[in-house]
């Protein structure tokens, strides 16, 4: 059983380690400030849709990148379809501990208190423009879902476990994207850009976020 360490990173946000692992949730440099940048500043941002956004997020975790993704989307006035999946789901007593919402906006609690206690398997309605179906499965179990429209690649790195980062699920998410649709991660491994390839992905190396050289950015051709 893991044992989870909470830990402040720099920019004042907090994040969780696992000494087990020797792993942490997010980047030591600043959680928030990594999620802003990989997610929604270099995924979030450059989707351009009249419709819903559909989002798959492998490595919900503390729910961060969802709470970042709900906040956009009420500021933006964008409804968002969110599928998040997580093998080994957080206790809602151990998410609230990290204290997200005052890095975000005011309204970011609500949505947040919301977010961790909503049920699992089912579709919710958070907000006017934001819903989400959390879902508790392995990737190497998890179907692959249709029209998505961007994909949030956010498991533990290579390191760590080197099977989440395989052609078999890469292939995977290429199947669940739109045309166009695009996957975001922090990860810029030179083996995993080379799987990326090998599925059919466009591949750009982005700046990474603050204390990280760079990230990636595959789209669907």
């Amino acid at each position: 059983m893991n044992t989870h360490e909470i830990r402040v990173t720099g920019d004042g946000s907090k994040t969780i380690f696992l000494p087990e692992l020797n792993e942490t949730y997010h980047s030591s440099n600043g959680a928030v400030q990594e999620s802003r940048h990989i997610f929604i500043q270099n995924g979030l941002e450059l989707v351009k849709k009249k419709g819903a956004i559909r989002i798959l997020e492998v490595g919900f975790g503390t729910g961060l990148n969802a709470l970042l993704s709900a906040s956009w989307a009420e500021m933006n006035n964008q409804r968002i379809q969110y599928i998040g999946i997580e093998a080994k789901p957080l206790s809602p007593e151990l998410c609230f501990k990290l204290d997200y919402p005052r890095h975000i906006d005011q309204n970011a609690e609500k949505i947040y208190d919301a977010l961790i206690r909503c049920d699992w398997e089912m579709d919710n309605q958070l907000s006017t423009h934001f819903s989400i179906q959390k879902r508790e499965v392995k990737i190497q179990d998890f179907a692959a879902v249709e029209n998505v429209d961007l994909i949030y690649f956010d498991a533990f790195g290579p390191r760590v476990q080197s099977e989440m980062w395989d052609i078999a699920i890469l292939e995977k998410m290429y199947q669940s994207l739109n045309a166009g649709g695009a996957l975001v991660t922090y990860c810029a491994q030179g083996q995993f850009k080379r799987n990326l390839k090998a599925v059919g992905f466009q591949v750009e190396i982005l700046p990474g976020p603050p204390g990280k050289r760079e990230m990636t950015r595959a789209t669907k051709i």
